[in-house]
């Protein structure tokens, strides 16, 4: 009997039996490009500011930590700028948990959350795990999403909370702030909150806007974050919001208590103040980002404009077999279960070669390329 088996016999809730957990292949090859992190690392100036951070709070580990985490939320809202004040941020372990306590304060059973799918496969389990009931919303055949669509679609099913993701995952396009606009205004009648998850925001091209832009005056709007992706802190998990006072409130009814270690808090205000030292490779990925593009097209392959650290890429007969041939390579990527679809991070110089040497023999063999 397998662990699913077992699972089955315990009197779990109806809406979860049948459910598998959210997760990548975990798998110790020599070029891990699978799960968007930043593969340059933290540099040393940067760790050793964490380093004497963390051991500063390690007297104090008998306490409880700032269940306000106060400075960080300072600390946070000078990162962001736009006008913002602690009153606007929120934290957690994670986007996925500020996500998670949005669903909690403003979903629930009897009410909604929609999303516009390929999108990040998180959001309807988010969903589940919160009783909120889940609505996919439809994407054009390139996956694009317009302001009309989307705002038609919004005003059609009158969802209680709408995710946007902006640039989004697995596609890697940046919404236009006309869509984020419309979709607020479609959701004025069902009074719905409208989250744009820029986890990826920072390797936008330039001159790409952020909805942060479009907080003031717009109450039901929130802006999620990480420092997951372009900061390299994927292990520290600190995913953060911006949005209006009211909606933090909100937020400090479905927090557990202390939610924030006084080490998460210690680590993340030190990688803040340090944020030039980490976030001076995020120009390195972007060039290897582009130079994938431009090389899979040059590979007759569909590579999507992308606005975040990864490419999505079609044009392959069996993306699985793919997948494969570059895992037995030493090369991790990602196959996110959409016909003639794969998705790969950009990663070093080193690494970016190393796939798209591999990716480029595998195709000649199966004589898909000259």
């Amino acid at each position: 009997m397998d662990e699913f088996e077992l699972l089955g016999q315990l009197p779990l809730r109806d809406d979860l039996r049948g459910q598998h957990p959210y997760g990548a292949p975990q798998i110790d090859v020599p070029v891990l490009l699978n799960v968007n992190e930043n593969t340059f690392g933290v540099p040393a100036d940067a760790r050793e500011a964490i380093l004497a951070a963390v051991a500063a709070e390690l007297d104090g580990l008998n306490r409880y930590p700032d269940r306000e985490f106060t400075v960080l939320r300072q600390e946070l809202a000078a990162y962001l700028g736009h006008g913002l004040s602690e009153t606007n941020l929120w934290a957690a372990n994670g986007s996925n948990e500020v996500l998670q306590q949005l669903l909690q304060a403003f979903g629930g059973p009897g009410r909604t959350v929609m999303s516009f799918p390929p999108t990040y496969s998180m959001y309807p389990l988010l969903a589940s795990g919160t009783g909120t009931g889940y609505l996919a919303g439809e994407r054009a055949p390139d996956f694009s999403l317009s302001a009309e669509s989307a705002a038609e679609q919004v005003r059609e099913q009158a969802p209680n909370i709408v995710l946007l993701c902006s640039p989004n995952n697995p596609t890697g396009t940046a919404l236009g702030l006309d869509v984020v606009k419309a979709v607020y205004e479609a959701g004025e009648a069902s009074q719905a909150i409208v989250i744009v998850d820029e986890a990826y925001t920072e390797f936008s091209h330039a001159g790409t806007p952020s909805a942060l832009n479009l907080l003031q005056g717009r109450p039901r709007l929130v802006v999620s974050r990480t420092m997951s992706k372009a900061f390299a802190m994927a292990g520290a998990r600190l995913g953060y919001m911006a949005a209006a006072p009211e909606v933090t409130d909100a937020l400090r009814l479905v927090r557990l208590p202390y939610h924030l270690s006084a080490i998460t808090q210690a680590t993340a205000v030190a990688a803040l103040r340090n944020s030039a030292s980490l976030l001076a490779n995020v120009e390195q990925i972007k060039v290897q980002r582009d130079r994938i593009v431009a090389e899979l097209t040059g590979l007759g392959l569909t590579p999507a404009p992308s606005d975040s650290n990864f490419v999505f890429f079609g044009g392959l007969e069996n993306p699985h077999e793919v997948w494969e041939a570059l895992l037995a390579k030493g090369v991790l990527i990602r196959d996110v279960g959409i016909p003639g679809h794969l998705r790969v991070t950009a990663g070093t110089e080193a690494e970016t070669s190393a796939f798209l040497t591999g990716l480029r023999s595998i195709l000649a063999a199966q004589g898909t390329v000259a």
